[in-house]
């Protein structure tokens, strides 16, 4: 394990307290010239020492350390035995190498419903199979036909394609990380200067949608969610992850609305459109302009950071496709559980469902979050580094921006974690640095929280994350 990678939770607390996650990308591309000063030449005939190597900022933490299975319990066991937690709580604690690891279950059985904790999973399969260099790509295409020739906007899958280079929706949440994004606006302008350049300026317009197969609404979703705007539909064209660009809310068909955007900026740039866009076919088209997603290391990033649910859900369908070919909820829940299983991470019993932890029927163990974690962690697979780095920093940043107020001292940026929550549901896995320096890995779950007590619930488990901080853990 590398020193870098062992000073990953310190680094993000100290990259927070220093700005340096300020600077994020908007959609104008960054002046040329180096943006390290360090590679800045001084002006002539003046004397510039030499840059210094800073030293570390702590000592590199201790990832292969054997866990002190009674300090860990008496950490834990105040905060896992609050009442409000409810009567059903898992908790998992591991070396973040090797050793033996602490298991806790309150009563009746040892899984439990994980929230959006799953977003662990699945942005940790989507890294595995397909890279963290991966872009997706919202592409036109012109084929043939009688009279004007029909232009078709391909949709790639793209989580956060937006309305226009100004728009702001799902992506304005402060983090850590914005991804730079593409927008259908400037897919148009080049669409059009392309199709002048040819001498074509007047089209029919269609949209392929068709890369993602099965129902854009999770059969396992409670039947409400979509109707009142707890998700969109998921589909492989959409702008605003499915938001009204003019309003609030969801859109009903997100394919055709993305479509009825684009065709206005192609009209504005000089491109006659004939008749209404139509669902169509781009097989057998020639190219003509496209747009790329940020590199999916991002995607997961802020994925994990912020808690995004429809852009997991779009990560599940691609899994499906890069392992099967098949772009749908259910191909996309079965690459997970291949894709585990061959890197040597036993299911236990987990049963998942969706991508997001939105379903209630998703059942998962304390130790297959861990597991994924470590395995993110190990030095096999730096390619799935955004799974780290993308978990929000204890009382800093993302969804735990506002946590982490009430517990012990050492809890708020020694720990970093996934948050989970469903109503009677709240759950924490992630990764924490004790007061020897040695990093533990955990999950807490709980999913029988009584609903007037879930902030209270939300309170003691944090609290019991902060004990992992605040403790000496390790022998």
């Amino acid at each position: 394990m590398s020193a870098a990678l062992a000073l990953l939770l310190v680094a993000g607390v100290a990259g927070w307290q220093l700005g340096w996650f300020d600077r994020f990308l908007d959609d104008d591309p960054a002046p040329p010239g180096p943006e390290d000063p360090a590679t800045v030449a001084p002006p002539p005939d003046v004397d510039v020492p030499p840059v210094a190597k800073p030293r570390p900022v702590a000592p590199a933490a201790d990832t292969r350390v054997r866990l002190d299975l009674a300090a860990v319990e008496s950490a834990l066991t105040a905060n896992l035995t609050d009442r409000d937690l409810g009567r059903h709580v898992l908790a998992a604690v591991a070396p973040l190498e090797g050793g033996t690891a602490y298991d806790y279950v309150s009563s009746g059985a040892d899984l439990a419903i994980p929230a959006s904790t799953t977003k662990v999973v699945t942005s940790a399969a989507a890294l595995s199979l397909l890279g963290p260099d991966h872009v997706f790509t919202t592409r036109t295409v012109l084929t043939g036909g009688g009279g004007a020739p029909r232009l078709v906007l391909v949709g790639g899958g793209d989580p956060f394609l937006l309305s226009s280079p100004q728009a702001q929706w799902g992506t304005s949440t402060p983090a850590t990380v914005s991804p730079p994004k593409a927008d259908v606006v400037t897919l148009a302008r080049r669409t059009a200067r392309a199709l002048v350049a040819d001498g074509v300026r007047k089209v029919r317009l269609g949209y392929d949608d068709s890369l993602f197969s099965g129902p854009s609404e999770n059969p396992a979703w409670r039947a409400d969610y979509i109707p009142d705007g707890v998700v969109s539909p998921i589909t492989a064209l959409w702008v605003d992850e499915g938001r009204d660009p003019i309003g609030y809310g969801r859109v009903a068909d997100p394919s055709l609305t993305a479509t009825v955007l684009f065709e206005k900026a192609l009209v504005a740039a000089g491109i006659s459109v004939v008749g209404s866009p139509q669902p169509a076919s781009a097989r057998g088209g020639d190219d003509v302009a496209a747009v790329d997603s940020a590199p999916l290391a991002q995607i997961v990033q802020r994925v994990l950071e912020v808690s995004d649910n429809e852009a997991s859900e779009v990560l599940l369908r691609h899994i499906g496709l890069a392992d099967g070919g098949d772009g749908s909820f259910v191909g996309g829940q079965a690459a997970v559980q291949r894709v585990l299983q061959a890197n040597g991470i036993k299911m236990r019993g987990s049963v998942l469902y969706d991508g997001s932890g939105l379903s209630r029927e998703n059942l998962m163990s304390p130790q297959l979050l861990v597991d994924v974690i470590r395995w993110a962690a190990s030095d096999e697979h730096p390619e799935l580094r955004a799974v780290l780095s993308g978990l929000p920093v204890a009382g800093f940043t993302g969804s735990l921006a506002d946590r982490f107020d009430h517990g012990a001292a050492e809890g708020p940026g020694r720990v970093r974690a996934k948050t989970g929550t469903l109503t009677g549901v709240t759950s924490l896995a992630g990764i924490a640095v004790d007061l020897d320096g040695s990093l533990l890995v955990f999950a807490l779950m709980a999913d029988r929280v009584r609903p007037s007590r879930s902030g209270l619930a939300q309170v003691a488990m944090d609290d019991a994350a902060s004990t992992l901080g605040a403790c000496t853990c390790a022998r």
